[in-house]
C-alpha cells in the first residue's frame, strides 16, 4: 500500500490492537433480529476489533484489524497479477470441462449410436442423466472437500481422473459400460463449478464476481465454436485402428490429464499460500476482497450456519433458478447436434452450426454482464433476457419444418431460446457475492449444485423418442421453466431488496453496527444475515 505521495506504508502500523475474545451468542429483539450477531462478554471490544478467535488462523496471518485503504492504481495492479494468474486457468480449465462433456453430443453424429447401439434415444439420453446423477450424489461431500483441503491441488488431482475416465471412453463396448465411465466422469467433473465459485470470490472484489464468472461460465459457448472445428476435424477420419469418435475421446482425455497436472503446479490454493506474490501483496490482495464481507477462508464447522442456510429463502430461490435453467439447457445441449440435423441439414453443416451456437452463447453471457454492470440491476436483466426464450420456445412448438423459410426460422428460434443463460450466469455470480459464512456458503452452493445435478439430469429425459424431430413435450416444459423462473426472479428481487431495507432501518435506529465502514468483522465468518453490515446485491 503506498500513502499518498506514492512511498510504501508499513502494513502493520496501520493495525489496531487485536482483541481476541472467547465468543458465545445471543440474538437481538425483533427488528435486529434477523443479524443474529455472535457477541462477547464485553460488548464494545467486540464491536471495534476483529474477533481472532472466528477468523481462520492462516487467514489471521495476514488480515489487518480494520479495512485499510487501498488506492485505484494499486487496485489495479493487484487485479492485473490476479488476472494473469487466475484468471486464465479459471477459463480453459472450466472450457475443458465443457468440452469433455460436451463431446458425446459431437460423437452423436460420428458414428457412436450405431457402434455401440444408441439408436434408442432414451438410452442416448442416459449418457447424459447418469452424469447428473453422480454430481447430485456426490455434491455435498465434494463442496465439503473443497472447503477443507488445497483447493488448487484438489482440482488439479481431479481434472487428472476426469481427463482419464475420458480417455477410457474409447474402450467402451456397449451401453453399460459407457455409462459406467460416464458416471465417473461426473462425480470427477463434480468439483470445477463449487470450486470455481469459491474461488472467484476469493481473489476478486464483489463489484468484479459478475464478470469473472461470466468468462469462465461463457465457455460452454466457445467450446462449441472450438469443439465444432475439432468434430469436424476428427470426423475426417474414415480408416486406421481407432473410429473416429474413439480418437476423439482419447484426444480430449490425454490432453486434459496434462493441463490438470500445470494448474497443480500453477494455480495458488489461495492468496495466502500464493508463493508467486510478495508477502505485501498477499496482504494488500486479502484486504482488497475484505469489502465483500463474504469471507474468504474458515475450515471450522458451524452448524447453526447449515439451519440459517435451510430457512433462507434466497438459497431455495437459487435452486428454483438453477432447475429452471438447467432442465432446458442440458436438454438442449444433449440433443443440440440431433435437433439441428432434424431441421434437415447435413451432418458436416451442423458440426459447423454448432459453432455459430457457441457464439450465439457467448454474446448472450457477455451482454447480459455488460448489461448489469451498466444498471446495476442483476434480476431485472435476467429477467429481460428470459423473453427471448418464451418467443423462441413458442416458434418451436408451432412451426412445421416444409420449406427453406421455416428450415432458417427455427434455426434462429433454437438460438435465440437460449437467452436464458444470462440468467444462469448471474445466478450464481449473485451466490457468490449474496451468501456469507464459510459453512452456510458450502450448504447453499452445495443445494445449488445438487438443483443443478436435478435439472440436468431430467433434460435428456423429457426428450421423448417417438415425438421426433418436433419433441411436443420436451419444449412445453421448458415453456413451464420459463414461467417460474419469472415468478422466481420477482420473488428473490422483493425479498432481498426488503432484507437491505429491513438494515437500513437499523442505521436509522442507530444501531452502530449496521453501518461499519471500517469492516471490522469482514473475516469473522458471520453470515449475511448475522451481519447487520451486509447489503445484499440484486
Amino acid at each position: 500500500m503506498t500513502d499518498n505521495q506514492g512511498r510504501h506504508k508499513d502494513l502493520s502500523s496501520t493495525a489496531p490492537e487485536v482483541v481476541s475474545t472467547n465468543p458465545s451468542t445471543t440474538k437481538n429483539d425483533h427488528d435486529v433480529g434477523l443479524i443474529e450477531r455472535i457477541m462477547s462478554a464485553d460488548e464494545t471490544l467486540q464491536k471495534d476489533h476483529m474477533n481472532y478467535d472466528r477468523v481462520d488462523k492462516e487467514l489471521a496471518k495476514y488480515a489487518q484489524a480494520t479495512a485499510i485503504e487501498i488506492s485505484p492504481e494499486e487496485n489495479k495492479r493487484l487485479k492485473r497479477m490476479i488476472d494473469k494468474r487466475i484468471l486464465p486457468v479459471l477459463i480453459f480449465t472450466y472450457f475443458l470441462q465443457a468440452l469433455d462433456k460436451g463431446t458425446m453430443s459431437f460423437a452423436s453424429i460420428m458414428g457412436i449410436r450405431q457402434d455401440l447401439d444408441l439408436l434408442d434415444k432414451q438410452r442416448y439420453a442416459w449418457l447424459t442423466t447418469c452424469i447428473y446423477i453422480a454430481v447430485l450424489i456426490v455434491e455435498y461431500p465434494t463442496n465439503w472437500i473443497i472447503h477443507r483441503v488445497p483447493i488448487a491441488k484438489y482440482l488439479s488431482l481431479n481434472i487428472v481422473l476426469w481427463g482419464t475416465v475420458l480417455a477410457c471412453h474409447a474402450a467402451a463396448k456397449n451401453f453399460a459400460t459407457l455409462v459406467a465411465v460416464r458416471t465417473l466422469l461426473g462425480i470427477f467433473e463434480a468439483v470445477c463449478q463449487p470450486s470455481f465459485l469459491v474461488m472467484s470470490a476469493m481473489w476478486y472484489k464483489r463489484e468484479e464476481q459478475a464478470e469473472t464468472v461470466t468468462y469462465w461460465y461463457m465457455m460452454n459457448g466457445g467450446q462449441q465454436i472450438v469443439g465444432g472445428l475439432l468434430a469436424y476435424c476428427f470426423t475426417l477420419i474414415d480408416s486406421g485402428p481407432l473410429k473416429s469418435w474413439q480418437a476423439i475421446f482419447i484426444a480430449y482425455g490425454s490432453f486434459s490429464v496434462l493441463w490438470g497436472f500445470f494448474v497443480g503446479w500453477w494455480l495458488p490454493d489461495s492468496p495466502m499460500r500464493a508463493k508467486c506474490f510478495s508477502e505485501e501483496d498477499k496482504t494488500l490482495i486479502i484486504e482488497r476482497v475484505r469489502s465483500n464481507q463474504t469471507g474468504l477462508q474458515n475450515k471450522h464447522f458451524r452448524p447453526e450456519q447449515v439451519w440459517e442456510a435451510l430457512k433462507d429463502p434466497q438459497m431455495w430461490c437459487y435452486c428454483s433458478i438453477a432447475v429452471c435453467t438447467t432442465l432446458p439447457t442440458s436438454g438442449l445441449g444433449a440433443f443440440a447436434n440431433i435437433i439441428i440435423t432434424s431441421f434437415k441439414f447435413t451432418v458436416l453443416q451442423t458440426q459447423l452450426l454448432a459453432m455459430v451456437l457457441g457464439a450465439v452463447i457467448i454474446i448472450i453471457l457477455l451482454s447480459s454482464t455488460w448489461l448489469v454492470k451498466k444498471t446495476g440491476q442483476n434480476l431485472l436483466i435476467m429477467g429481460l433476457y428470459v423473453i427471448p426464450s418464451f418467443v423462441g420456445t413458442i416458434v418451436l412448438l408451432s412451426v412445421e419444418n416444409t420449406t427453406t423459410a421455416t428450415k432458417a426460422g427455427l434455426l434462429i428460434s433454437y438460438y435465440i431460446v437460449l437467452s436464458f443463460w444470462a440468467a444462469q450466469t448471474l445466478s450464481m455470480s449473485m451466490l457468490s457475492r449474496n451468501v456469507a459464512g464459510q459453512t452456510k456458503k458450502t450448504v447453499v452452493v452445495a443445494a445449488n449444485f445438487i438443483a443443478w445435478a436435478v435439472g440436468n439430469a431430467i433434460g435428456p429425459q423429457v426428450f421423448l423418442d417417438h415425438e421426433e424431430p418436433r419433441y411436443f413435450t420436451a419444449f412445453s416444459i421448458h415453456m413451464g421453466c420459463y414461467v417460474v423462473l419469472v415468478i422466481t426472479i420477482v420473488v428473490l428481487r422483493w425479498y432481498l431488496k426488503r432484507e437491505n431495507r429491513r438494515k437500513d432501518e437499523l442505521v436509522a435506529q442507530g444501531v452502530r453496527e449496521a453501518r461499519d465502514e471500517r469492516l471490522v468483522h469482514a473475516f469473522d465468518d458471520l453470515t449475511d444475515r448475522e451481519n447487520p453490515n451486509f447489503r445484499y446485491v440484486f
